[in-house]
């Protein structure tokens, strides 16, 4: 799971999925690697044909997926030379037939300079319906500068948009034919063809619900600040506004930021929101957690009263419902230090009934308020690479804009207070679910005499294959399991959710399963392990 440089790996050019935009910068191609289900825009200068290369390759890679990524393009090679022969033996007319061997010339020209090879980086799942992010790859794990630098380079306006994509045919030039020597980078969503993004940051995007009289859900990407419009049809417009990028990287907001809670999620956000050059004053229960950041540039708050009454925005990352609660209402709490303007984001994973009361006393105090939960871990957080979903205050979710791409790589608006909540509570009881089933698979192929590398192995080259289901696995084969998402969590969010079903008299089944392994687990004191320790409650 963990990021680096890789050997030259095959692959084709294809047509991108029709809504999948192009990035803006130098000429690239859209590349399906053979052996994998994976995607990539890829420059012209880090591509170099497939037959001059391929004993090169061979030598470099020994490992059983590059192997039969080499089969999967020798398959493609033979199928459509046979495909070419019999195109030209059922030609019946001598022009059809002098028309079928020049079109073969160049498919197999075409197919020739098609094949191509990636090497120094290798690229995680991507595309889908065109919503979902091309996932970018550096040699620095969280490094967010190589895209920003390569659109630097280029010759094109910044303010120009990208050319349609008229036709993917590659052009004779002998660019065609070098080698990448770089990272792999992804792309952004551009917000519109009409009004690009300047100066964004190339990694992170916003997504507001639009409310529109479709029964589906509509997002429009938007990067950095952002101007909203409303247009006739009720629905909204998002354009992108200008926002100056210091050297590549995104321009802080001026306001003071204050963090309270330095646990496993907290403590990535605070260092990314330093990293960015933010002011921002810590506070944690603990007060030794804070030292760490007050040596890296923070401030440190005696309490959180003083903490929101000293700062404009305040986000709070704590464990649960309780917490979230004490931290308002107790003594020295949040509401003290409440008065009309203050701002308060939660970005605690709670029920949408406790975040809607905190909402009600602090909007009631003249303050403004978001909920924000994340979806990540760890690791994520410290790469600055979290999903975060907001609802409450628009206007404040606006002016978070700096500090939300700081610490993550996407946002979304869900409208009203609550909305954030349910959402979030319902990706975790998914992402639950799935680690216990991880477990049930691993420990079932361990008792029936199945190798359980093997079974990973199996599901990597499966459509089940992602960064989740690796590192897990990983985790439970090395029997590693330092918290990267504790299992207490985990289990309170099932709770949560089963909880949120039973609001609406909708069953959960595979939740409430779920989290009756987690329980057990818990009474294995597995609780301040990561969550795949729920392996330890399956075994004998």
């Amino acid at each position: 799971g963990k990021l680096g440089r890789y050997p030259p790996w095959p692959g084709k050019i294809v047509n991108p999925p029709k809504d999948l935009k192009k990035p803006r910068g130098k000429k690239c191609f859209f590349v399906k690697f053979f052996g994998t289900e994976d995607h990539a825009w890829i420059k012209v200068e880090q591509l170099k044909p497939y037959h001059p290369h391929k004993e090169e390759m061979i030598k470099i890679n020994k490992g059983k997926r590059f192997q039969q990524a080499v089969d999967a393009v020798e398959e493609f090679l033979r199928k459509t030379k046979g495909k070419d022969q019999a195109s030209s033996h059922n030609s019946t007319e001598e022009k059809n037939r002098r028309n079928s061997s020049e079109e073969r010339g160049k498919q197999s020209a075409g197919e020739e300079k098609r094949k191509a090879s990636l090497s120094e980086g290798k690229v995680k799942k991507g595309t889908g319906e065109g919503k979902k992010r091309v996932s970018s790859v550096s040699s620095e794990r969280g490094s967010k500068s190589p895209l920003k630098r390569a659109q630097d380079q280029s010759p094109r306006k910044r303010g120009r948009p990208p050319k349609d994509e008229k036709d993917l045919t590659i052009p004779e030039s002998s660019t065609v034919k070098r080698v990448m020597t770089g990272t792999v980078a992804g792309f952004k969503w551009p917000p519109s063809v009409s009004e690009p993004a300047k100066d964004s940051d190339p990694h992170f995007h916003h997504f507001l619900l639009s409310q529109t009289e479709k029964p589906a859900v509509c997002y429009q990407a938007i990067t950095k600040k952002l101007k909203v419009c409303e247009e006739e049809t009720g629905s909204t417009s998002i354009q992108a506004a200008d926002s100056t990028a210091v050297n590549g990287n995104i321009t802080p907001t001026d306001k003071k930021i204050g963090f309270l809670g330095l646990g496993l999620m907290g403590s990535g956000i605070v260092s990314n929101l330093l990293k960015m050059g933010h002011t921002v004053t810590v506070w944690n229960r603990t007060a030794e957690k804070c030292d760490l950041f007050i040596q890296e540039g923070a401030r440190l708050g005696r309490t959180p009263a003083e903490v929101v009454s000293t700062c404009d925005i305040t986000f709070a990352c704590v464990s649960d419902p309780k917490a979230a609660k004490d931290l308002v209402l107790g003594p020295s709490g949040v509401l003290q230090g409440i008065r009309p303007g203050k701002c308060y984001v939660d970005m605690s994973t709670v029920d949408a009934d406790t975040v809607t009361e905190l909402a009600q006393v602090i909007v009631s105090r003249g303050g403004r308020f978001l909920e924000a939960p994340v979806s990540g871990n760890q690791q994520l957080s410290n790469d600055g690479m979290l999903v975060i979903l907001a609802a409450g205050d628009r206007g404040l979710y606006e002016d978070c804009s700096s500090c939300f791409q700081a610490m993550g790589k996407t946002s979304f608006f869900l409208g009203e207070v609550g909305n954030a909540a349910k959402m979030m509570l319902i990706v975790n009881m998914v992402q639950g679910s799935f680690m216990a089933t991880i477990a049930e698979g691993l420990t079932l192929a361990q008792v029936t005499g199945q190798s359980q590398q093997t079974l990973l192995d199996i599901l990597n080259q499966g459509q089940l294959a992602s960064i989740f289901l690796d590192q897990k696995c990983q985790n439970i084969l090395q029997g590693n399991f330092k918290p990267d998402f504790y299992l207490k969590y985990i289990q309170k969010d099932l709770r949560l959710a089963i909880a949120l079903g039973d609001s609406v008299n909708h069953p959960t089944p595979m939740a409430a399963a779920a989290n009756e392994v987690y329980k057990r687990a818990k009474a294995l004191d597995q609780s301040d392990n990561d969550m795949s320790a729920v392996y330890r409650a399956y075994i004998h």
